[in-house]
């Protein structure tokens, strides 16, 4: 499988190749199965800092609506329940959703619940539609929890105006981040009865009262910033320094997916024309969607003889 090749780079760490490869093994299981395994190995995973270093990029490896693409998310939704029990609360993912938050975490010393949703995406595709970060869903999946959590990669989020802001801000949905996690995890902050971490969660509620409604689609993410440092005691050399990290590591993945890219383009060009012609059809999905007209059309004689 061409996702091999890709891991055998050496351009990923270690332990965040481990989770690609289980995710290629369990593509044949069951999908609640594979979902299980994936979620007992991060729970369990030595230098777990690795996984969430690079959770937010989805390897160009993964084919778009794909099982591999499913099971990443799944994964991206058990390190992010992972990193708020590292952070003292209790965590779990939901199995099953409908039209509910991935994630859930409640406080063991400060009572309050909240809901959250993780996010991962391509270098390739940069997110720019507030249909991508799906804020206002977060804010109704919250029912009666008391937070709603979205935990996004920092650089995908808008640099200046944009509808989730406003959204955040109305729906009182905290936008965080795979590198303000990391930075949290690296500086081991734990919750505490001296520290309430509801006071990052809460960030929609502090930005409603000091925004004007003119300036609701301000990107305000880097205020954000000074509030998590100010909160856990942290300075802003801390952050630039764990921020500098993450860019180095982000030039370091895009250098691995152009790779990735540049040998798939190379096969391709290598292709005969029966083989192009085999993988376009394959692409489009022309003989599942063909199955599909012929279950349905079925399905319909059926109904109109019973």
């Amino acid at each position: 499988m061409a996702w091999y090749l890709y891991l055998q780079g050496g351009l990923c760490r270690k332990v965040f190749n481990q989770l690609l490869s289980l995710i290629i093994e369990c593509v044949r299981d069951r999908f609640y199965d594979a979902v299980e395994k994936i979620n007992n190995f991060i729970s369990s995973a030595d230098c777990f800092e690795d996984i969430l270093a690079q959770i937010g990029i989805i390897p160009e490896a993964v084919g778009h609506d794909s099982t591999e693409e499913k099971l990443f998310a799944k994964a991206s939704d058990a390190v992010l329940s992972r990193v708020f029990r590292e952070l003292g609360l209790k965590s779990t993912v939901l199995s099953k959703r409908s039209d509910s938050a991935d994630v859930i975490a409640q406080s063991n010393i400060h009572g309050y619940t909240l809901v959250a949703d993780a996010k991962a995406f391509r270098l390739s595709r940069t997110a720019k539609n507030q249909k991508d970060f799906k804020v206002g869903s977060l804010s109704a999946w919250r029912k009666d929890a008391d937070y709603a959590v979205l935990c996004s990669p920092y650089f995908q989020y808008p640099r200046n105006q944009s509808q989730i802001y406003a959204q955040a801000v109305d729906g009182d949905v905290c936008l965080l981040s795979w590198e303000h996690l990391l930075l949290l995890m690296q500086h081991g902050i734990k919750e505490s009865e001296l520290l309430n971490l509801s006071k990052l969660w809460g960030i929609g509620s502090v930005m409603a009262r000091k925004t004007t409604v003119a300036e609701k689609k301000k990107c305000f993410i880097r205020e954000f910033d000074g509030h998590i440092l100010s909160t856990v005691g942290l300075s802003q050399m801390d952050f630039d320094r764990s921020l500098s990290i993450s860019i180095d590591r982000i030039r370091g993945r895009g250098h691995s997916e152009k790779t990735y890219l540049e040998k798939e383009r190379g096969t391709i060009c290598s292709y005969s024309r029966e083989q192009a012609v085999n993988e376009l059809i394959k692409a489009k999905k022309i003989d599942e969607k063909i199955r599909r007209i012929d279950l349905y059309v079925k399905e319909v004689g059926v109904c109109t003889m019973s």
